[in-house]
């Protein structure tokens, strides 16, 4: 499989397109300083505690309060409160928390007032962006991720990926954390990080100790409600979570990107470097790669399918519907129970894709096409299983139901992703209603007047529609000879088929448009 990044830089952000065989698969897009990313840190303040949700909701700065449930304070969060006092207080110096005495961990099955008060200082993470009308979703079991590892304070726990399945792996992975670990620091070693050196895990590791660092000097000068600590950029996290051997090309379309893609590359994976590439082209990155076609194709309502199937997507609040069509597929001449499990295989294929590419989180239900045979259900689920093991985000899929539906539900941290691939209609401006027929000859001779009498112009042409040209042009005592007679000179009148039907200009003899 040949995988290649697409990043495109524009003054209102960056997107990010990731292709594999020439397919768009996943598409990311980052504005300009875009606060309350995921991996954010910030000095939350506790506005209201809400007993009855075992919650609270917590200002960050956004124009929601965030949403802070008591699972997702962590086991540590009475360390975290106690450092925060202490170093807010400035008591203590140091950055690690080797002086640290560690707090018991809180109660699983414990209440949220035990723990948090109104108004008191406690850094929480961000876990979802702000998605629809809600606010940001927060943790306060903070982590910071690195390629290889990532940092757990206020733990002293490893890890590994349960991806790496080798035991002696596992083990050497696991010895070489616990040498290179800081006191009261836990590390989850990620799945990349299978067969990698001391030098490497240890750069990696170390990197993580300075924002670490960083992010303990700015809590005590930090306002309430602001960011202390904020994640990379979303191509950089992109590129250090996915980055492996099989891509062949990065592709970036601004020298100042490139230079940031390149040095960032450089420090992960060096010998990976030469695959990043500054686009020199004067056709749009994403046009002369063909993605901009893509997305107009992927992200409408209906998609269509090769095999001439196609899939239906509606959106609701709730969950997402995906519905399965034969489309002209009926017409196969191999019989219906087999049809239908060719076209529901061709249909997950594209799902799959549809769930990366869209981003779509939450709970998806998918209407398959009707199979009676126990074995084509369960190798169609088997199929989409397998087809989602590409995606990243965490995911669970239920077997086809009786009535043949297909239940997944996936991780949403992000807003879903979500493309125009509509264009207002010219004439009725979106409305669906243009201006009555009877009164487009009255502009056009008002215009004409104006034109004629007022600027004193000669030699003008009438651009018109075809139908108008006709009903203007034809005929004995037609507009044309009746216009000539008033204005005292000969109007031209010409047919443009690309016109809609109310559309007119007028042209100059210098053959430029004239301005109304």
């Amino acid at each position: 499989m040949v995988k290649e990044l697409i990043i495109n830089s524009t003054p209102a952000g960056v997107t990010i397109a990731l292709i594999e065989d020439k397919q768009l698969v996943e598409l990311h897009k980052e504005q300009i300083n875009n606060n309350y990313a995921v991996g954010d840190i910030y000095l939350g303040r506790i506005k209201k505690i809400m007993p009855g949700l075992n919650a609270a909701f917590v200002d960050v700065g956004y124009e929601k309060d965030a949403f802070l449930h008591y699972f997702d304070l962590g086991p540590q969060v009475q360390s975290l409160i106690k450092l925060t006092k202490i170093k807010r207080n400035g008591s203590v110096t140091g950055t690690l928390l080797d002086n640290l005495k560690l707090e018991a961990d809180i109660n699983k099955a414990g209440k949220i007032s035990d723990v948090l008060s109104k108004n008191m200082l406690l850094p929480v993470q961000i876990a979802k962006e702000p998605i629809s009308t809600k606010g940001p979703r927060l943790s306060s079991d903070l982590s910071i991720a690195g390629r290889y590892v990532v940092l757990v304070p206020f733990s002293n726990t490893i890890s590994v990926s349960k991806k790496i399945k080798s035991n002696t792996e596992r083990n050497r992975l696991k010895k070489i954390i616990e040498s290179i670990k800081p006191q009261n620091f836990g590390v989850i070693i990620r799945t990349v990080s299978e067969g990698r050196g001391v030098a490497e895990m240890q750069k990696d590791l170390l990197d993580l100790v300075a924002k670490w660092e960083s992010f303990i000097k700015k809590v005590p000068g930090t306002e309430p409600s602001k960011r202390v600590w904020g994640e990379m950029d979303r191509s950089s996290t992109l590129i250090r979570d996915i980055l492996n051997p099989d891509f062949t090309n990065v592709y970036v379309s601004t020298p100042e990107l490139y230079d940031d893609i390149r040095s960032y590359v450089h420090d992960i994976s060096p010998e990976m470097e030469k695959i990043v590439k500054l686009y020199k082209q004067k056709e749009p990155i994403f046009e002369h790669f063909g993605i901009e076609k893509q997305i107009k194709n992927a992200f409408g309502k209906t998609v269509n399918l090769p095999g001439g199937a196609y899939l239906v997507v509606e959106h609701t609040e709730a969950l997402h519907v995906i519905d399965v069509n034969s489309g002209n597929r009926t017409a196969s001449k191999e019989n219906q129970e087999e049809n239908a499990l060719q076209v529901n295989k061709e249909a997950a294929k594209e799902i799959a894709r549809q769930l990366r590419l869209r981003d779509m989180g939450g709970i998806v239900v998918i209407d398959f096409i009707d199979m009676h045979k126990p074995t084509n259900r369960k190798m169609l689920f088997d199929y989409l299983r397998e087809l989602m093991l590409l995606d990243r985000a965490k995911h669970t899929i239920l077997p086809p139901s009786k009535f043949g539906l297909v239940q997944i539900t996936r991780q949403r941290v992000r807003p879903e992703m979500n493309i125009v691939t509509v264009e207002k209609c010219p004439a009725c401006g979106g409305t669906g209603e243009i201006k009555a027929s009877i009164v487009l000859m009255d502009d056009i001779e008002n215009n004409l007047n104006y034109i004629l009498r007022e600027q004193n112009e000669k030699g003008v042409t009438l651009c018109v529609h075809p139908y108008i040209e006709a009903y203007i042009t034809k005929g004995i005592f037609n507009l044309q000879r009746r216009w000539f007679f008033k204005y005292g000179q000969w109007i031209k009148v010409k047919a443009q088929s690309s016109y809609y039907l109310n559309e007119f200009h007028f042209i100059s003899s210098k053959d430029e448009e004239i301005k109304l």
